[in-house]
């Protein structure tokens, strides 16, 4: 688990199926939180104690940002480019 005011640590936790504890009281990554890896817990002691304790996402891992290959696709389509 994680625990991070960070949006970009928010994100990261997500592409490697870490569960994290936000304390921040809104996100830019939205749909970790609908998801149930990500907790938005702001700073109040209790609550991240809580979120802590309890901190376990769904099963469910969908790729939202990709699966990790879009720059050999990208350079399988170059590759395949005829020159003029």
């Amino acid at each position: 688990m994680i625990l991070t005011d960070s949006g970009g640590v928010q994100k990261e936790a997500y592409w490697y199926e870490v569960p994290c504890v936000t304390l921040r009281d809104s996100t830019e990554w939205v749909e970790t939180v609908e998801l149930g890896w990500n907790r938005l817990v702001g700073t109040d002691p209790g609550a991240i104690v809580e979120a802590a304790r309890g901190a376990a996402p769904a099963s469910a891992h969908p790729p939202l940002y990709g699966d990790g290959h879009a720059a050999d696709l990208i350079a399988d389509v170059i590759c395949t480019i005829e020159p003029e």
